[in-house]
């Protein structure tokens, strides 16, 4: 063991479940994390958004909570052990807000700690533009100067020390004004209901106007009924004249507008940069908000837990889900942000996001019918470039190879690794299940990997020698 599995260990103080986990975990996949994971599997961390939503674990403490922490922790995070407070404590905060909302006079509200299933596909309505009375447009437009007026001085170091707590008044003000401007009609409020829950990255989200699909059926059929009678529509008040464009009139110019997008976006290639990395970050960092962005890119992003036969002991797998969450706290919220985000940041982070976006991307997965060959073999280039050395993301064992195929792959595929003794050894064994064993005590450590997994070498770069020396790098206990 080293000083961070010591470590990682400390996370729980019960040594009996230290010694389950630690038996329980393969050799391969005894690292630190792996093993704060599974002591941790009934807990909540800090870091969670719903305890992050609640107000931390302070507040989680001061309602009657324990916490565990780990011992080597620089940050003192801890871990919620009381699923079941957490779970109250969200929900009565969630059902607060959802008061506020029931307020409004809609037909129903529902709350929940992850966002609802498919209810972007739903039918929605949204609010109608009002204009403001002749003393809220007033008050507006002084509490507008007023604020340019305070970030003026606070820019310019001239302002007191209220002048934050005054600049904070005035803008709670403007957004009262502001949410004057617009209102959902007495049919919306009757009709739909809205969604409170916790967003991709913990924080509170009132969603409104939403229809739900039996509703609509419901109103399509009142519809039907009412078919050939008076319309109430039919006295509606006549529109103020505008200026109107065709369709084809629209599309003329719009295209103009496009041609000059992209002949500047071409010449200035800082922004493009963020153009590209924003309309990735909307596929693969905020589902459902893809069309947020004016680039026409598409980024297919294949799950690989489907084909994996244990995804939770991929090493590679689980760095990756690691490194996603990382990002994840440091983008915005609301995907409208994302943007103006993006230009504020240095050219390093904007290009390590590109180098994110890009990985979600990659796929090597060899299925039994697949018209990406040429892009599978492309795939051992791009390994080459990155120097990946796959024995690192992948131990040979029992588990993970030996036991899914027959005796005569075990028996060639260990004589591959350790030569012709060693064949004989697992030859020897009387059933199926103890050559996996030996195969498996017989490989460990080794570092060799089978075929699939390795990183093939470059056409340019092969000797006129057998295919399993050719690439003895990946394996170099092959040779011995």
């Amino acid at each position: 063991m080293s000083f961070a599995h010591l470590s990682a260990f400390t996370v729980s103080d019960d040594h009996e479940r230290q010694v389950t986990v630690w038996n329980s975990l393969p050799s391969w996949n005894r690292d630190p994390h792996s093993i704060r994971r599974a002591l941790t599997e009934e807990m909540i961390p800090a870091t969670d958004k719903r305890v992050q939503f609640i107000g931390g674990l302070k507040a989680y403490e001061e309602a009657g909570g324990q916490v565990q922490r780990e011992l080597f922790d620089e940050r003192n995070a801890g871990y919620a052990m009381d699923v079941a407070l957490v779970e109250k404590l969200v929900a009565e905060k969630l059902e607060t807000a959802a008061a506020t909302v029931r307020a409004e006079g809609w037909k129903w509200v529902e709350c929940s700690a992850t966002a609802p299933a498919g209810y972007h596909a739903m039918k929605r309505h949204y609010p109608e533009a009002l204009p403001l009375s002749e003393e809220d447009q007033a008050a507006l437009d002084a509490a507008q100067a007023e604020y340019d007026e305070l970030a003026e001085l606070i820019e310019s170091g001239m302002a007191d020390d209220e002048a934050e707590a005054k600049l904070s008044d005035v803008e709670k003000r403007i957004d009262t004004l502001n949410a004057r401007t617009e209102a959902y009609s007495p049919e919306a409020l009757e009709q739909a209901g809205t969604f409170v829950f916790l967003d991709y990255y913990g924080r509170l989200a009132i969603e409104r106007g939403f229809v739900k699909p039996r509703e609509v059926e419901a109103a399509g059929d009142e519809d039907e009924d009412r078919e050939g009678l008076p319309s109430a529509s039919s006295a509606a008040i006549p529109k103020a004249p505008s200026i109107s464009h065709s369709a084809a009139l629209i599309e003329d110019l719009t295209a103009h507008k496009t041609a000059a997008l992209r002949v500047e976006l071409a010449n200035v290639p800082e922004v493009a940069l963020v153009a590209v990395v924003h309309a990735l970050l909307l596929r693969v960092a905020y589902p459902y908000n893809s069309e947020q962005s004016a680039l026409q890119l598409s980024l297919t992003h294949e799950h690989l837990e489907p084909p994996m036969k244990d995804a939770e002991s991929c090493k590679a797998l689980s760095a990756f889900n690691d490194l996603a969450d990382n990002y994840g706290h440091h983008l915005p919220g609301n995907p409208a942000d994302l943007f103006d985000w993006l230009l504020e940041q240095p050219q390093d982070m904007v290009l390590m996001l590109l180098a994110f976006c890009a990985a979600h991307s990659v796929n090597a997965v060899e299925m039994k019918f697949t018209d990406r060959k040429r892009g599978i073999e492309q795939a051992n280039q791009l390994g080459r470039a990155l120097k990946v050395h796959m024995p690192d993301w992948f131990e040979t064992t029992g588990d993970s190879y030996f036991k899914h195929f027959n005796r005569t792959t075990i028996e060639l595929s260990v004589a591959e690794a350790r030569g012709s003794d060693a064949e004989l050894s697992v030859r020897a064994a009387a059933k199926k299940s103890e050559a996996v064993t030996i195969a498996d005590r017989l490989v460990a450590g080794s570092g060799w990997i089978p075929a699939p997994v390795r990183l093939a070498r470059a056409e340019a770069e092969r000797e006129p020698k057998s295919e399993s020396i050719a690439e003895d790098e990946q394996f170099p206990q092959a040779a011995e």
